[in-house]
C-alpha cells in the first residue's frame, strides 16, 4: 500500500477528540479541495503491505484506537482488507473519507467520519449521495465551513436527508472562519451539532505528525 505517514498522537477531531490514537495516513487523493491541509499526502512517501502496516500499528501495543485517513484511503482497495484485519485484532477503527467513493464494502463495525464537501471546497459536486444508505448509527458526518453560505448549505443538507440521527460535526476552515463566529451560528440553530475544532493544531500548531 502507498502511505504518507504512520504516527501516534491525540485524536484531534470528531467525538473521539483528545484520545490517544494511531494514525495510518494513506497517500493519494482524487479531490483537490481549496482548503486542503494535507497536500503532502497527494504523493506516497513509502509503501508497506497490509501486514507491514499492522506490525507498525502493533508497536503502540497499549493503544487500541486506529484512524485510517488520507488523502482518500478508499482509493486503495487494500484499505478494506486493512480495516478487517484491524477489527479482527480488536482495534477500534475510524475511517476518514471524502464521501466520493462508495462505502458499500466498509465493514459495519468501522466508525466512518464522512466529509460532506461544502461549496467553498470547490468539489461540492463530488459527493456520492448514494453513500447515505451505508451510514450506521455510530458514524459521524463532517462539514468544513468557510463562510455563511457553507453553513446554510450544510443545514439544508442535514434537513433534506434527515441526518440529525448521526453525530454532526461542523469545522471552521483554519485561519479563514473564526471559530467563535461558527460557535455563535451553531448556538442560534439550537440543533445538536458539535463544533469540531482541530485539537492537534490548537496544541502543536500546523505541523505534520501530530
Amino acid at each position: 500500500m502507498e502511505l504518507s505517514e504512520i504516527f501516534y498522537s491525540l485524536q484531534g477531531e470528531s467525538s473521539y477528540a483528545g484520545f490517544p490514537c494511531i494514525f495510518v495516513r494513506l497517500a493519494g487523493c482524487n479531490l483537490r479541495c481549496t482548503y486542503c491541509d494535507t497536500k503532502y499526502a497527494y504523493e506516497p512517501e513509502f509503501t508497506l503491505s497490509v501486514e507491514g502496516i499492522i506490525k507498525e500499528v502493533e508497536k503502540y501495543h497499549s493503544v487500541k484506537l486506529v484512524e485510517i485517513t488520507g488523502g482518500e484511503p478508499l482509493l486503495q482497495k487494500e484499505s478494506v482488507e486493512l480495516m478487517k484485519l484491524l477489527l479482527q485484532k480488536k482495534y477500534e477503527v475510524l475511517l476518514e473519507t471524502n464521501n466520493s467513493i462508495s462505502l458499500k464494502d466498509v465493514p459495519d463495525q468501522v466508525i466512518k467520519i464522512v466529509d460532506f464537501k461544502t461549496p467553498s471546497s470547490g468539489v461540492c459536486n463530488s459527493i456520492l449521495w448514494d453513500n447515505i444508505k451505508y451510514f450506521n448509527d455510530h458514524d459521524e458526518l463532517k462539514f468544513v465551513i468557510a463562510n455563511r453560505q457553507d453553513f446554510d448549505w450544510a443545514l439544508g443538507i442535514i434537513q433534506k436527508y434527515d441526518l440529525l440521527k448521526y453525530q454532526i460535526l461542523f469545522s471552521p476552515v483554519h485561519e479563514k472562519l473564526d471559530k467563535k463566529i461558527l460557535a455563535e451560528w451553531i448556538l442560534e440553530t439550537g440543533l445538536p451539532i458539535r463544533l469540531n475544532i482541530q485539537l492537534h493544531k490548537v496544541i502543536w500548531g500546523d505541523i505534520r505528525g501530530v
